[in-house]
């Protein structure tokens, strides 16, 4: 390598703001690390929250730290014992680094484990020119996806195992918001077959994309009644699946009285503070089968999107509405925090 320094993104203050500096390249990995010299990353809310400073990141992070953790680039270094990628593959990663030795970990749940680590959040992240990572979490891409792709491809599997919780093909959904994994979720959904895809947002940005992007029917719940205009759309019966994306409780109570009896209901939305509902009524007496939703299945999850990208069922560009050069993601940054954006991208090298 011949530089000692590179490019890097950090929080390196407990303050609002990011910074761009150059910090020392990742010393040599060790064993069961990998070295990746980015090509592509991508900006995730996560980041957008480190970004802002808000009550989740004051209680999370601790600065200084390189944020970021949607990437796509080269391995160029490889550690002892590492045996699933070698120097020149083109690789992505999953953002949650499990302990491999909890109980989860050691009955297929890694997605779930009980000490997960997450780059960009306990660790320096991928917002850099090279990243080093523990092999575990490193996903070989297929060459015939491109690295704008490949770099969302950690979001995109937040989408799939939402809409994968239960079959949805010859169903109708529900899709409560449009930022970008909601976006994800309904093409999906079209792509494996669900009859309707109805989705709920209030941002006329997203509601266009949303749109263009093949949503079948998208309601504003500041201009229309949801319950209501659901139930003309689907005859009286009801959505058969309900996918929360938003974090409000709004949504999720439209969406509970909005699902048919039976039917189930996949969240992934965060919500900022508790939630009240009627159990009773909303799901007890409905026979709803609920789902918590976090990250993606290791690596079910990735193999079902490297599917769908490898043969062009699911296009992300009408997901990705803008790329940047490196040094200007702060623009990135700045669309994100106003909300006038889908996915935004990072070019940090060819």
């Amino acid at each position: 390598m011949e530089t000692q320094t590179m490019k890097a993104i950090l929080k390196d203050s407990p303050s609002y703001g990011l910074t761009m500096k150059r910090v020392s390249v990742p010393t040599p990995p060790g064993p069961n690390e990998v070295l990746i010299k980015l090509k592509v990353v991508s900006i995730c809310g996560t980041d957008l929250h480190i970004y802002v400073w808000n009550k989740w990141a004051k209680n999370r992070i601790k600065p200084p730290i390189i944020v970021g953790h949607e990437i796509a680039g080269e391995v160029i270094a490889v550690g002892e014992g590492v045996k699933k990628v070698k120097v020149g593959d083109y690789v992505s990663a999953d953002s949650h680094i499990p302990c491999q030795n909890c109980y989860q970990c050691r009955t297929n749940r890694m997605h779930v484990c009980k000490n997960t680590k997450i780059i960009g959040v306990d660790i320096d992240g991928g917002f850099a020119e090279y990243v080093k990572l523990p092999e575990i979490v490193i996903w070989k891409n297929d060459p015939s996806i491109s690295p704008e792709f490949a770099s969302v491809q950690e979001p995109f599997g937040n989408a799939i195992h939402t809409v994968f919780a239960e079959d949805v093909s010859a169903k109708s959904v529900l899709i409560t918001g449009m930022g970008p994994i909601g976006l994800m979720a309904g093409m999906v959904c079209k792509a494996i077959g669900s009859s309707v895809v109805i989705a709920t947002e209030v941002n006329p940005y997203r509601i266009e994309l949303a749109k263009k992007a093949g949503i079948d029917y998208v309601i504003n719940p500041i201009e229309e009644d949801v319950y209501d205009k659901i139930m003309k759309l689907t005859d009286g019966r009801g959505v058969d699946a309900f996918l929360e994306m938003s974090g409000k409780m709004n949504a999720l109570y439209d969406g509970l009285r909005s699902l048919t009896n039976g039917g189930h209901a996949a969240l992934l939305g965060v919500f900022d503070d508790d939630v009240s509902l009627n159990i009773n009524d909303l799901i007890v007496f409905k026979g709803i089968r609920l789902y918590g939703i976090t990250g993606r299945r290791m690596f079910e999850t990735w193999e079902i999107g490297n599917q769908l990208l490898k043969h062009k069922l699911v296009d992300l560009s009408k997901v990705i509405t803008h790329v940047f050069d490196f040094d200007d993601w702060e623009k990135g940054m700045k669309l994100m925090e106003k909300a006038e954006s889908g996915k935004v991208i990072l070019r940090v090298s060819d």
